[in-house]
């Protein structure tokens, strides 16, 4: 009977030491990648195996939003749609090292129109990791690269209703591929991260498109002052009222061989493959309620940018080269509302200014946060001037409600 009871103490040990040990592994495996999107208010709903051999968190967050268009020669509209729809699963299976993400999405404009010989855009994110300390980690599948700041950021940690039109025409999204991230961060002193990745170049959910060209991604990120508190460099807003002044400084390169469509990842397809390179530079700076971000995209192709249908020399399209520049600048009070402006401007090549204009966007905003950004009230007010190349110009602007929630 004492054996027996002996026995028991012991396994009773054995099994409160295994916990303990996953639970203090897990602790860092706070996955800082892009895919999760890691920004999460709340921890989600959380299911852990009673051998804490498997973990299984789920989450969803949904955007319903309102919106009314006053566009220039034409008349005034209204548009309500569920803007997005995700469902979230992330965890570890066998050893909190060996982590996974799945993100699907649901709304129209996440799934996209079906079109022949195209797949439906359910999947966002299907990635497993490697994480064998809290500085490294690798990873294989499909996931956003490590682009430009506010495409890495979750499209729930926005402070606006939606990025910038930069962002919407030089961004680098979601590839199938292998990463490696590298990442030193520390409160209070001078931290750093390196990322990379090789994927396919062809964006996400493509099959039936393969060709002889890779697509090659590098990032450096610096904090001067050290890592933002809560992470904060992954959301918008210094809703965490940063009591020192924390910056990051980012700068990410891009090279897409072999590139298909007309925004690399996304876009139409070209009637010619063409290789193209972006460059991203970021900056954001929060003290005290203010928060400072700053960016420049920009995308080249090594030769001529228009590509024309063999048939049909009438018939053509082009990789969208360009640059731009966004400047956002916010103020949280202390009753949980903020303040935001943001002014964007865009500059197509002149191989393509024919074709589409030079853009300005000037938006400010104001959200109400409920609990942080997972439940949020949002407002926002843009207008918008076009200046084609025969010096025709358009103005537009949107008056724009959204709620946002989530776990």
């Amino acid at each position: 009977m004492k054996r027996i009871f002996l026995l028991l103490v012991l396994f009773s040990y054995w099994n409160n030491q295994a916990q303990v040990d996953i639970l203090q592994s897990k602790e860092h495996n706070d996955l800082k990648l892009s895919t999760l999107p890691y920004y999460s208010y709340g921890k989600g709903l959380g299911l852990t195996s009673p051998d804490s051999l498997f973990q299984l968190n789920i989450r969803f967050r949904m955007q319903n939003r309102v919106t009314y268009y006053d566009i220039e020669d034409q008349k005034p509209r209204y548009d309500g749609q569920i803007k997005r729809l995700r469902l979230r699963f992330d965890g570890y299976v066998g050893n909190p090292k060996f982590l996974y993400a799945i993100q699907l999405s649901f709304a129209p404009g996440d799934v996209g129109e079906l079109k022949d010989g195209e797949n439906i855009n359910i999947i966002r994110d299907a990635v497993v990791f490697y994480r064998p300390n809290k500085h490294w980690n690798f990873s294989f599948g499909q996931t956003k690269l490590p682009g430009n700041r506010q495409r890495v950021n979750s499209s729930g940690a926005l402070q606006l209703t939606d990025r910038s039109i930069n962002n919407a025409k030089f961004t680098i999204d979601r590839d199938f591929g292998f990463q490696i991230h590298n990442t030193n961060e520390f409160k209070e002193k001078f931290s750093y991260n390196f990322k990379a990745a090789v994927s396919s170049g062809e964006g996400r959910n493509i099959t039936g498109k393969s060709d002889d060209g890779v697509a090659v991604t590098g990032k450096v990120e610096l904090f001067p002052f050290g890592a933002f508190t809560n992470n904060g460099s992954y959301f918008e807003g210094d809703i965490v009222r940063e009591q020192k002044p924390k910056l990051m400084l980012s700068g990410a390169f891009h090279q897409n061989n072999n590139s298909q469509r007309t925004q690399g990842q996304l876009g139409s397809y070209l009637f010619e493959k063409k290789t193209t390179q972006s460059v991203f530079l970021d900056a954001m700076l929060k003290y005290k309620g203010w928060s400072f971000m700053s960016s420049f995209m920009s995308r080249s192709a090594a030769e001529d940018p228009l590509t024309f249908n063999p048939i049909d020399v009438t018939d053509f399209n082009y990789v969208y080269v360009g640059n731009g520049f966004d400047y956002q600048l916010s103020y949280i009070f202390n009753k949980d509302y903020e303040v935001i402006g943001r002014y964007s401007l865009q500059h197509v090549n002149k191989e393509i200014h024919e074709f589409t204009p030079h853009v300005k966007q000037y938006s400010l905003g104001l959200t109400k946060y409920i609990w942080e950004h997972t439940f949020k009230l949002q407002t926002e007010v843009s207008y918008e001037t076009s200046q084609y190349l025969n010096a025709k110009s358009i103005n537009d602007w949107y008056l724009r409600f959204q709620v946002e929630i989530g776990i």
